[in-house]
């Protein structure tokens, strides 16, 4: 399993590359990366990204932790997790150095980035939003490493035992949600919902609409000193009072259309259950409710053969798709990598020129040292990269980057439509496998692609 935090460094970027850095901590620095720039350098260029950017930020990187449980992963594995997080959640947009350090009882892992992405030179916003995601990430990362995960659906903040209080229930805000979800679904109208709530036990105010009337709707359950608000950051978007009585006639509108009962996605139910065969008429309905599944089924999908094959080409379909987003990644990452070096070279060139021509070349560079630097980094990376820096045309590398972007999306679409369409085929096959007794599934039907190997988005 692996916890993850993050917090923004407003200041001392290089000290705190150098502290992720240590050798002693890194065993002798052999679980170092980095990705667009250098460790050793890494603050000159966050601020070189920095420099160009519009926000007035205070945050000049951020640092992000990814630990581990004790003697449940590798240094290697450990390190190899934390490059893979790092490439997920910054998109090949932000430079960034990871180390693992392996002289505590738990390995764990160390990410600073850049605040700033070096294209359009944005800042990172760090908010709920940004560190759930990362948390997903990590998760999704330790299931493909055959890994626990630490808590399903935690949130930033929460501790163990509050989370483990609000999943059992216990947790009154958690109560009164779910008292809100019930009155909801048993009433008609706004005014209803209020006389159910109240009828439960719970004193209710600023329930109003109006210009003269309060903002917030809230709560207070019986026993309890104080009114919980429904507000997004108290209860959550789904329980303002405005969205409690939108909920309330969208259920309405629901109810006036009845639509038609999609049987083809639905399992067969299973009649070899006790009660089935203590009730002719529970068996009579669950005879009639197959038919019509297995009817809808075959109409839709011919024949079983027809079904077979179009199970194999969709699997085919979507697992090419996957893999060439894989690849398309990797080529995203690299040329990101080469366009950042290739301005940093541009931007930079005069002050070498200049170094080269000075009277006093020392003086020179002690004033200009860290555009020197840069300089000289990004032409070491980018003749190790095979680019030449004759006729250097970074307009053609970002039009380039633009369509490998627009093929990858075109491409992960592709191939989630087909992971869906495919869990409805089997479902289907299994389904008139079933119906027709047929009850070892056919060697040659392709298996529902594994989820946890899709690739970030």
């Amino acid at each position: 399993m692996a916890y993850t935090k993050i917090h923004a460094i407003t200041a001392t970027v290089d000290k705190a590359v150098a502290y992720i850095c240590n050798p002693d901590k890194t065993d002798e620095s052999i679980y170092i990366s980095s990705y667009a720039c250098a460790p050793e350098t890494a603050a000159i260029d966050f601020k070189y990204t920095l420099d160009h950017c519009r926000e007035n930020s205070p945050n000049k990187a951020y640092h992000l932790i990814q630990a581990f449980a004790p003697g449940e992963v590798s240094f290697e594995e450990a390190h190899r997790i934390g490059k893979e997080l790092a490439d997920k959640v910054l998109e090949g947009k932000y430079s960034y150095v990871v180390t693992t350090h392996i002289d505590k009882g738990h390995v764990h892992n160390h990410i600073i980035f850049c605040a700033a992405d070096n294209f359009e030179h944005n800042k990172y916003h760090d908010c709920k939003q940004t560190y759930y995601r990362i948390r997903k990430l990590s998760d999704e990362l330790c299931n493909e490493h055959n890994l626990s995960v630490i808590i399903p659906g935690g949130e930033r903040g929460k501790k163990y035992n509050e989370w483990q209080s609000e999943k059992s229930g216990a947790a009154w805000k958690t109560q009164i949600r779910k008292d809100i979800n019930a009155a909801i679904k048993s009433s008609s109208t706004y005014e209803e919902f209020l006389l159910l709530m109240r009828a439960k036990g719970y004193e209710i105010k600023g329930e109003s609409f109006g210009e003269d009337a309060p903002k917030y709707i809230s709560f207070r359950p019986l026993g309890k000193d104080r009114f919980v608000r429904g507000s997004v950051k108290s209860l959550g978007r789904e329980y303002t009072k405005e969205r409690i009585k939108e909920r309330i006639e969208l259920k309405r509108e629901r109810k006036a259309v009845i639509p038609k009962k999609d049987y083809a996605n639905k399992r067969l139910v299973d009649t070899s259950d006790e009660k089935f065969q203590n009730s002719p008429g529970l068996k009579r309905w669950a005879a009639i409710e197959n038919l019509k599944i297995a009817a809808q089924t075959y109409n839709e999908a011919g024949s079983i053969k027809e079904l077979e094959q179009k199970i194999a080409t969709t699997a085919a379909t979507g697992k090419e798709a996957k893999q060439t987003v894989r690849k398309l990644e990797n080529r995203i990452k690299d040329l990101a990598e080469i366009i950042k070096y290739a301005e940093q070279y541009k931007a930079n060139k005069s002050y070498n020129i200049a170094y080269k021509k000075a009277k006093n070349p020392d003086a020179y560079f002690r004033k200009h040292e860290s555009q020197i630097i840069l300089y000289g980094g990004a032409r070491r990376m980018l003749e190790q990269a095979g680019i030449s820096l004759k006729g250097l045309n970074i307009d053609k590398l970002k039009a380039e980057y633009q369509e490998l972007t627009t093929q990858k999306k075109e491409l992960t679409a592709t191939y989630k439509n087909c992971d869906k369409e495919l869990k409805s085929l089997n479902r289907k096959l299994e389904n008139l496998n079933q119906y027709l007794g047929r009850s070892e599934p056919q060697k040659d039907t392709p298996k529902e692609p594994d989820r946890n190997n899709t690739p970030a988005r």
